[in-house]
């Protein structure tokens, strides 16, 4: 990283062993490795302001090994490790949970710095039980929130008092750089057209945040309100300009919510992945070209019952060779496992076909939702929630054992108790939370009893081709 002002990254490359261990390097967004690590350091049940203190410190400490390449400085091609003896606990492909998440999103382009530097604190901190150390103590965290510290108070009783919290850190994203100058009521161009799309999209994820509409460019009275409700929600000076700190929030947010990795759940658009063959895809291969491959695997394995679908995980695995060679034996290509040219047009023109058997989707479509990446549990409150309640209960008409809740979005005693009974019914491990499993299984009984056929996420209304 240059040795300017540092900013927060739009990916972290892990190595998922000791620094010299021969292990695999995932490059991953920098936000879903801090719910990463701060779901696989910390407690979600304790209190906010220990989980805020924390946070802060596993931002800190990774921006910290980034803004000084301590890795990279020494010849090693990744960023940090997943080894507690020198960095801080990554759990590759696990599952985060709700509070987490949304601490991190609220967090996330802040960090610690000792006044008068500009380098993020190397923050060190240990569990405080069965490791100390000098810097923070996790579990100590607990008992001064609960003695009412808050989290920068926290922060300075084991960092000390000349420590600071750097707030709005730019984020570095693929969208273009703001543009000078605040945006505001009256402005029009290529950048508030830019804005308006953005938002637009943000709004299928956070619906209190309203459409603006048909994209004009004109920064008009609905592009203000939209402007102004982004800012509220992500802790922002509700201004209605759009400054620098929102400029790049949104478009932090916007590629968070449209990132390759969750567009197993969402679909595409055009445009949004190469369309042209660009370089042989092979085994231990990793990228956005693997994340689209996974993704095009994905949608025709939804459809093309010999062809086994495949997790998008942006890394060429044996999973996703495996997939590949279905595909070739399918179309009747050499099973090599190697996405050759012939291979990839293929493939592509099976994606498009099955595109444009979909009917249009209208806003008012009746779909099934995904899984939303987020381990629902006692005592979160989210609209995942009230989605998860209104399956249960329909899944419960047919199944009286489930019982019945009442839809608050709100994951109270009544909700983990139907939880574990379909958990049980339909042989699932009794955890009590909605994970990946239990929300896809009872997506897929809830779809069985309203539709009729399994309806899968890549779906729309999806019947099986056999």
């Amino acid at each position: 990283m240059p040795k300017g002002e540092p900013y927060i990254p739009e990916t972290i490359t892990v190595h998922l062993g000791r620094p010299d261990a021969d292990a695999m390097n995932v490059e991953v967004p920098f936000a879903d490795y801090i719910k990463n690590v701060a779901s696989s350091e910390i407690y979600p049940t304790w209190p906010e302001a220990a989980l805020r203190a924390n946070i802060y410190a596993i931002i800190t400490f990774a921006l910290n090994r980034i803004y000084t390449e301590w890795y990279r400085s020494r010849g090693y091609p990744f960023d940090i490790t997943d080894s507690t003896q020198y960095d801080q606990k990554y759990t590759y492909g696990r599952e985060v949970f709700e509070n987490i998440n949304r601490l991190v999103d609220e967090q996330l382009n802040t960090y610690i710095r000792r006044q008068g530097t500009i380098e993020p604190l190397f923050a060190a901190f240990c569990n405080g039980t069965t490791v100390t150390c000098e810097g923070l103590s996790q579990w100590g965290t607990v008992g001064l929130a609960e003695q009412g510290y808050s989290p920068y108070d926290i922060l300075t009783y084991y960092y000390g008092d000349t420590i600071d919290l750097v707030q709005n850190v730019p984020v570095q994203t693929s969208t273009q750089s703001y543009p000078g100058f605040p945006l505001e009521l009256g402005y029009s161009g290529k950048d508030v057209r830019m804005l308006q799309i953005q938002l637009n999209r943000i709004s299928r994820n956070y619906p209190a945040i309203p459409k603006i509409g048909e994209i004009t460019g004109s920064f008009g009275y609905l592009t203000q309100e939209a402007v102004l409700k982004f800012q509220e929600i992500f802790n922002l000076s509700p201004t209605g300009m759009v400054d620098e700190a929102t400029w790049y929030r949104i478009a932090y947010i916007y590629t968070s919510v449209k990132r390759l990795a969750e567009l197993d759940s969402e679909g595409i658009a055009q445009g949004e992945f190469p369309l042209q063959y660009e370089e042989e895809l092979h085994i231990g291969m990793q990228g956005q070209n693997i994340r689209a491959l996974q993704y095009y695997l994905a949608m025709v394995g939804a459809y093309y019952a010999n062809v086994e679908p495949v997790p998008i995980t942006g890394y060429f695995g044996e999973q996703t060779e495996t997939s590949v060679k279905s595909f070739q034996r399918t179309y009747g290509l050499p099973e090599t496992g190697v996405v050759d040219r012939a291979t990839w047009y293929d493939l592509y023109r099976a994606y498009m076909g099955i595109l444009d058997s979909m009917p249009p989707l209208a806003e008012e479509t009746e779909e099934i939702v995904p899984f939303p990446g987020i381990v629902l549990q006692e005592g979160v409150t989210s609209p995942y929630v009230r989605i998860l309640q209104e399956y249960l209960n329909y899944v419960g008409q047919t199944y009286p054992e489930i019982g019945s809740v009442r839809v608050t979005g709100y994951f109270g005693p009544m909700t983990r108790s139907a939880i574990t009974t379909f958990q049980r019914l339909f042989g699932l491990t009794e955890t009590g939370t909605a994970n990946v499993a239990t929300w896809n299984d009872l997506t897929s009984v809830y779809s069985d009893l309203k539709y009729g056929y399994q309806k899968q996420p890549y779906q729309n209304p999806g019947y099986i081709i056999t």
